[in-house]
């Protein structure tokens, strides 16, 4: 991931994903003195190193900003020096982006059946997930809902489209946590999983949000996923400015 990062042109993609996501390799193209070939390099570099993930619509490709990997980086050293201001950092990134579609990939040593179930028990889902768990009979058309033993109703809730254990499940959201937020009405978001050798691939893609969407409604998924993959690799909770947000409720 460093080394992706040391040049100074794939910082610029990065730049530019960070202002506006889900940009096409023409768009990306346009806004660099090089070749569409030469940009394509980067992206793949900036690819393989996990800082961005591609996502096919119609004959497009476009490319999407992964925070996680710098999430994880944060997770591991500088939270334990200086958290407040990392997480201001983070908050803010998450405040000035505006996109219709997010989308997050990370990798877990797992298996699917693990990781599936990590996603849909409820008392697995509160060690990463700030405290909430879910709750759902997890069949087509069903309803589920995320709830918090100090909230007074359900953090969120909506219908489960598709349930495909253990490879995808696609859900409609509605969140109520804040007022802000439940005026943006239903979102979607859809759980990709996909093994590679001895590990998985998760991709959430969290779409259909306005673009004016409040980064509340999106921003902490870094933070849950990150806890995900600690839980299923280590069996420890990590702490993270959102479970000592809600530790304190």
């Amino acid at each position: 991931m460093f080394k992706a990062l040391a040049h100074p042109t794939r910082r610029e993609l990065l730049d530019s994903l960070f202002a506006q996501d889900g940009q096409t390799l023409t768009s990306l193209t346009d806004g660099h003195d090089m070749t569409r070939i030469g940009v394509a390099k980067h992206l793949q570099l900036l690819e393989e190193a996990g800082l961005l993930v591609t996502r096919r619509r119609g004959r497009e490709k476009l490319h999407f900003l992964n925070p996680i990997p710098i999430r994880l980086i944060h997770d591991r050293w500088v939270s334990k020096y200086t958290e407040p201001w990392a997480a201001g950092l983070v908050d803010l990134k998450a405040d000035l982006e505006e996109a219709m579609e997010k989308v997050f990939e990370i990798y877990i040593r797992t298996t699917p059946e693990r990781l599936w179930a990590a996603i849909t028990d409820p008392a697995i889902r509160s060690r990463y997930h700030f405290g909430a768990g879910v709750d759902s009979t997890w069949t087509p058309g069903s309803k589920w809902m995320l709830v918090h033993p100090g909230a007074g109703g359900a953090l969120a809730e909506g219908e489960n489209l598709v349930v495909d254990p253990p490879h995808r499940l696609v859900q409609t959201m509605d969140v109520s946590w804040s007022e802000d937020a439940a005026r943006e009405g239903t979102s979607r978001v859809t759980w990709e999983i996909e093994p590679i050798g001895d590990s998985c691939r998760l991709t959430v893609i969290h779409d259909q949000l306005r673009d004016d969407a409040p980064a509340e409604l999106y921003g902490g998924w870094p933070m849950i996923l990150s806890g995900l993959k600690t839980w299923l690799e280590t069996g420890e909770t990590l702490t993270t400015p959102g479970s000592l947000m809600y530790d304190q409720t």
